[in-house]
């Protein structure tokens, strides 16, 4: 009986967690796209949110009635405004800490503003779980795993994957990586820094703005203000937990959805303890997410400071460091 219910609780944990961070892993996807060549990118707070609100503008006022098309438009203006972060960090060479510190608060009072209108509406185009000639059950295990709407698929195994394969295995990756490490050598053969800058920028935005545009059509089907919640700031502490590697960026999202699901299923389960109310506890559980991520980032840097061999968390030498040719 003890185990049926720790067995149900651990799949309801797991079967939550997942989709809990896939809006996560998407934005460190992009911030990570940028970091690589040496954009630090602050505002994926604010495209998370630009992202989720034109994707329920689409549904909701443009009567768009696919989820893909919905989330497309919703990347398309949060590309948007990477382009303009981009043109302003690299081509006026901008103080990148500054600009993104806009964009995030600009990101998200735009966001909030447009969607003032709209709280609280349902949003029925859905994407929905893919479940192949219904081979798999809703109450069996491995639902928990596997049970989950493409664009889990696609955050957590089809972007990691490429990016890890272009990174890693391809000229393309070794030319990112030269723009992030030494701009200038980079430049000297013929890679252009700032082309590379501005499109990976863009690209980067694009799909932060996928990840806030997952939210309102899968994960939380309403507009509501301020709808980023921290997830933003988050996905750039898994970039640097995950050592600006795919693999680990994986980890690192899911161990933030884990958190969040243990929150919503403590709820929905009615646990407690008996030295903290129901109210301390949930606002305990709510806190936690953010208190484990920064020790996931603070235990890698101690490792290093008593001396212990741990995964290299250095961040591209270039990063957040303007380049101009005529100063090289």
């Amino acid at each position: 009986m003890i185990l049926a219910i720790i067995e149900n609780a651990f799949l309801s944990l797991i079967g939550s967690a997942i989709p809990a961070s896939a809006v996560v892993m998407l934005a460190a996807t992009g911030a990570m796209l940028g970091e690589r060549v040496g954009v630090l990118n602050l505002g994926q707070e604010g495209l998370i949110g630009i992202g989720a609100v034109y994707s329920v503008i689409a549904v909701l006022s443009w009567g768009v009635e696919s989820p893909w098309l919905a989330m497309l438009i919703g990347m398309m203006a949060a590309a948007a405004a990477g382009l303009i972060f981009a043109l302003c960090v690299v081509a006026f060479r901008a103080s990148q800490v500054l600009v993104g510190l806009a964009l995030a608060l600009g990101g998200i009072g735009l966001s909030n503003q447009l969607g003032v209108n709209r709280n609280g509406t349902p949003i029925q185009t859905l994407f929905r779980e893919v479940n192949p000639g219904g081979v798999l059950d809703d109450n069996d295990a491995v639902s928990a795993f596997f049970f989950h709407d493409p664009v889990v698929y696609i955050a957590y195994v089809g972007l990691p994957v490429v990016l890890w394969f272009v990174l890693f295995r391809t000229r393309h990756g070794m030319n990112m990586k030269a723009v992030g490490e030494n701009p200038a050598a980079a430049d000297a053969v013929g890679v252009s820094v700032t082309g590379w800058r501005i499109f990976y920028s863009v690209l980067g935005a694009a799909l932060t703005g996928a990840g806030g545009a997952y939210m309102v059509l899968s994960f939380t089907p309403t507009w509501s203000p301020d709808i980023a919640r921290g997830r933003g700031w988050v996905a750039l502490a898994v970039v640097i937990f995950a050592g600006w590697r795919p693999g680990w960026a994986v980890a690192g999202a899911l161990l933030y959805g884990s958190m969040i699901s243990l929150d919503t299923t403590a709820q929905a389960r009615g646990w407690g303890l008996p030295f903290m109310g129901a109210s301390d506890l949930s606002f305990f559980l709510s806190m936690l997410p953010y208190v484990v991520t920064l020790v996931a980032i603070l235990i890698p840097a101690g490792a290093v400071k008593l001396g212990r061999r741990v995964r290299s968390t250095a961040a591209p030498a270039a990063l957040a460091i303007p380049y101009a040719r005529e100063e090289r």
